[in-house]
């Protein structure tokens, strides 16, 4: 999809008019409020957005670098996309009323989790983790503005997100929020390489002129197997995680990023979806053949070609998919005496497929023969 102005794709001024009008007014709160409305100690500075629904922009918040993401315009509903069907209208904040008690919030919030996250024992912690982030004044009880600002921001996918994954390295950190605006860790490099063919010649380029100038402008070889470790573990941690089970549905190096240490961060959480997501997108969903069965970019499942309808396992599980990555990013400069090997792990790697409850334990097995075979290589050396 092409947009006609840079004014329609980024609106960062609009957002920010509409948050604090809704701030003035009393009906938003959050940690970063009084900074963006009042103090001007939060600015918006360059436009990230790739879509007009979903604002990003780079920004300042008292000096120190940050993400702002704006959802004004968005609320997530299950499509054929992480990123599908954004709904166009504002956000009213109409959730929770007035005179809701917090034992009833929490209830509401409990319920919202266990539809959108499966029901997983661990739950009871992430509300707690919920209010603490709701809770500006820190006086251990919500207001009304609190509570709708928290509300408004879980119907957005990846925020959703961002506090699921919140205890995990390899996921930008939460800094702050006003309403359903909210701010995150700048992450250094925003894709594996560190320079790419600009996006409207890349579908010109054939894939091999486009992995040269990958490989022109892409880490040190021992840098590189850091970064693989990170996104290795990143994946460990998604695969029947504290919340549940995620997959990434746009595996795609423009989605994987890494800061100053090279340590790996996924840039993108839109990108990212829940098995409940899902499974709710294929229940009942009717197909002639296996790409019918698509979520996102790459979440595909099996087609019952007899009922015509799709099963509800994905069949190609995160660790695969990484590896095909990996297989590119990590065979170029590769020292000599590794190639080898790495080469069979990775081909091992990228064959794993079904249930990924079937083959936990080779799952596992896969994934801790390839860090340890890269961790060995690295570990003695400056890069480590």
């Amino acid at each position: 999809m092409h947009y006609s102005s840079y004014s329609e794709l980024c609106r960062g001024h609009i957002c920010q008019v509409i948050v604090c009008d809704q701030y003035n007014k009393g009906i938003i709160s959050g940690s970063a409020c009084k900074d963006l409305c009042e103090d001007h100690t939060l600015v918006f500075q360059q436009c990230l957005s790739s879509s007009p629904t979903h604002q990003v922009y780079s920004g300042l918040w008292k000096e120190k670098e940050v993400i702002i993401k704006c959802g004004v315009s968005e609320a997530l509903k299950v499509d054929s996309s992480p990123e599908a069907a954004p709904r166009r209208d504002v956000v009213l904040f109409d959730k929770p009323t007035r005179g809701t008690s917090m034992d009833e919030f929490r209830d509401m919030l409990l319920n919202f989790l266990k539809s959108n996250l499966g029901d997983q024992p661990s739950l009871g912690a992430l509300v707690n983790k919920i209010i603490t982030v709701a809770d500006v004044s820190q006086d251990s009880k919500l207001s009304l503005a609190e509570a709708k600002s928290i509300w408004a921001l879980l119907q957005r996918n990846d925020f959703l997100l961002t506090l699921s994954l919140h205890e995990k390295e390899h996921t930008p950190k939460l800094l702050g929020h006003c309403g359903d605006l909210y701010l995150t860790e700048k992450i250094t490099h925003t894709s594996f390489y560190t320079i790419d063919a600009p996006p409207f010649l890349q579908p010109l380029l054939p894939s091999a002129i486009q992995r040269t100038i990958h490989q022109w402008f892409s880490p040190a070889w021992p840098r590189r197997a850091k970064i693989a470790i990170g996104l290795l573990e990143f994946v460990e941690e998604i695969f029947h995680g504290t919340y549940g089970n995620f997959y990434i549905c746009e595996t795609g190096f423009r989605n994987m990023g890494y800061n100053k240490k090279y340590d790996f961060k996924i840039v993108d959480l839109r990108k990212v979806a829940t098995e409940m997501t899902i499974q709710q997108f294929l229940k009942g969903r009717h197909c002639e053949q296996n790409t019918d069965c698509t979520f996102g970019k790459d979440c595909m499942a099996p087609c019952d070609k007899l009922m015509k309808l799709c099963k509800s396992d994905v069949v190609q599980p995160n660790l695969a998919k990484v590896c095909g990555l990996l297989q590119e990013f990590l065979l170029h400069g590769v020292p000599p005496d590794l190639r080898e090997e790495l080469e069979k792990q990775l081909k091992t790697c990228m064959t794993l497929s079904g249930l990924a409850s079937q083959m936990e334990v080779h799952h596992s097995l896969v994934l801790n023969s390839l860090k340890t075979l890269l961790w060995k290589k690295i570990s003695d050396t400056k890069y480590s």
